[in-house]
């Protein structure tokens, strides 16, 4: 039955005094393709599951242009002093928190740079609770509190693209001199409408209506991976395709940033094991170091010189080199 219809008379008119209902968006309609779901066999349930989450994904590919200038306006603010803010309320805050986290150990930002707020703070993390979504009030005491202003770059997350802590946040960010990006999956969202960068995640309605976490959160995810990756890259932090300022502090990660020194310094494991001892577990000056770097002190120069790109420092190494 369509909810909209509930509250009318055998005419189609509605009764006095009540108000016609907005129009569902498209992350909340339910589509009839899945009415009966319950009575499905578990092979057909998991197949219009999984084909949501592909359908997701698909989503994600005519946002790239979008996702590109966000990761472009993100990177300009740390390489300005300034920091990357994650903002929102339920699933979404959970998804922005996984990447907020993975940010600092794979490409070295330092974890101040990168910022959470999450409607009910970190006690969402051990219960999913609704109320704080609806508190405007919350969203912009968060981003005066965490003191964000201008130098600052907030990704804003909403399936809806109509959380009020989260469209109070933007707001209240973009007031005190921050750009805005916003991530929402109904085109004409007021989220996406006052974002400096708009990025439509239009994932269509999902196969349990409302459930945002499936399809519109798997664009979410895979629309994060992709503008941090871009940032990382952007930032310097990737050479070839390595992670080379990866924070390299348990045994994993410490054999992992060997073979990376080993793979870009043209050395052997052991040599690259070495190197990274004598850089105190910093992987950029270890392969300046293991590609024939004299010290530290020379590693720590070059990469100066080049802003911080690899590339740049093993140029100016082999061009000292040269006029030796």
């Amino acid at each position: 039955m369509d909810m909209r219809k509930l509250h009318a008379d055998h005419d189609g008119s509605l009764p006095v005094g009540v108000a016609a209902p907005a129009p569902l968006p498209a992350t909340e309609f339910a589509d009839p393709r899945y009415s009966g779901l319950d009575a499905w066999d578990d092979e057909a349930v998991l197949a219009a599951l999984l084909d949501s989450q592909k359908r997701g994904l698909d989503a994600v590919t005519p946002a790239r242009p979008d996702i590109a200038a966000a990761a472009h306006l993100a990177t300009d603010a740390l390489k300005g002093g300034g920091r990357l803010v994650y903002m929102g309320a339920g699933s979404p805050a959970l998804i922005a928190l996984g990447d907020a986290l993975e940010i600092p150990q794979t490409y070295g930002i330092a974890r101040d740079r990168i910022v959470i707020l999450m409607a009910g703070g970190m006690a969402m993390t051990e219960e999913l609770l609704g109320g704080p979504e609806d508190d405007a009030e919350m969203g912009k005491a968060d981003i005066a509190e965490a003191g964000i202003g201008a130098g600052d770059c907030v990704v804003c997350l909403s399936a809806s693209g109509t959380t009020r802590y989260t469209l109070a946040g933007l707001r209240a960010a973009k007031s005190a001199g921050a750009r805005a990006v916003a991530i929402a999956g109904n085109a004409g969202a007021p989220l996406l409408a006052e974002a400096d960068i708009a990025i439509l995640l239009d994932t269509g309605a999902e196969v349990i209506s409302g459930s945002t976490r499936m399809a519109a959160g798997t664009a979410q995810k895979a629309t994060l991976n992709m503008l941090s990756t871009l940032v990382g890259v952007r930032m310097g932090h990737v050479h070839d395709n390595f992670m080379v300022n990866v924070t390299a502090d348990n045994a994993k990660l410490r054999h992992r940033a060997a073979g990376i020194i080993a793979s870009v310094a043209g050395v052997d494991f052991e040599a690259a094991a070495e190197a990274l001892v004598a850089a105190d577990d910093d992987v950029k000056p270890a392969i300046i170091m293991a590609a024939g770097g004299r010290n530290l002190t020379e590693a720590h120069d070059l990469l100066a010189r080049s802003g911080g790109v690899v590339r740049g420092a093993l140029a100016l190494l082999t061009g000292s080199d040269a006029q030796q």
